[in-house]
């Protein structure tokens, strides 16, 4: 019922004025990077709108907190939510050189678990052989809920990581982290907005939507969704 007093509040403003407020739950290892400057965009020219954003790598109940929106990564998990894709996503098996001196380089999938991997949980990785998809599910004694802790887990050389490339493309340039497992790609993800489930999205949904696509469509390298 809110959500319907939402929309029709939305039908009699004039067009491209917004109002209200606007919960975004967005990740904390790629959001106050990649997707602030988006969110203080879009507060610029909405002067009347009013934008609350929570930034956590923690999986937030949209429905139960109250949340407009949310920013996900990765492959998204079946649900009720109904998510649009803004954006590919892509990420790289990644190492220190003193790891991979000390503990070699795996090959394949099957090599892959033998290693140490940095998670944030219990994910499982999935790669591409051809158009093949394999899925593993590697161990480590390392887990973090956060990119950025993972990223210097890696840099210190406790083991191997999936992450995205624009969390670790200066990593990679220096040199201070290598691409592992080249011959198996990481399968490409998406960024994608999720939002609660409804027949009308909210205008200010919508609009946070475009944008997001406008950025990464322009500036892909700049916010990590190119291959590098």
């Amino acid at each position: 019922v809110c959500a319907e007093i939402d929309v029709a509040k939305e039908t009699i403003l004039p067009a491209g004025d917004l109002r209200g407020r606007l919960r975004v739950a967005a990740p904390l290892s790629f959001g106050p990077t990649h997707l602030a400057p988006v969110f203080a965009e879009m507060a610029r020219r909405h002067p009347q709108l009013h934008i609350h954003t929570c930034y956590t790598d923690r999986f937030v109940d949209l429905i139960a907190e109250g949340y407009d929106c949310a920013i996900r990564l990765g492959h998204l998990q079946d649900s009720n939510l109904i998510a649009r894709r803004v954006g590919p996503i892509y990420g790289k098996l990644v190492a220190s050189p003193e790891y991979i001196k000390a503990h070699g380089s795996p090959e394949t999938p099957d090599e892959l678990l033998t290693h140490q991997a940095l998670m944030q949980g219990t994910e499982t990785w999935q790669f591409m052989e051809g158009e093949k998809v394999i899925t593993i599910r590697p161990q480590g004694r390392f887990k973090a809920d956060n990119g950025t802790a993972l990223v210097a887990a890696a840099l210190a050389g406790l083991g191997i990581s999936y992450l995205p490339e624009g969390l670790i493309h200066e990593h990679l340039a220096s040199g201070a982290l290598v691409p592992v497992m080249t011959r198996h790609p990481i399968r490409p993800a998406g960024v994608f907005v999720v939002r609660p489930p409804g027949q009308h999205p909210a205008r200010k949904v919508r609009l946070l939507t475009e944008m997001l696509i406008e950025c990464f469509e322009k500036a892909p390298h700049v916010v990590g969704t190119a291959p590098v």
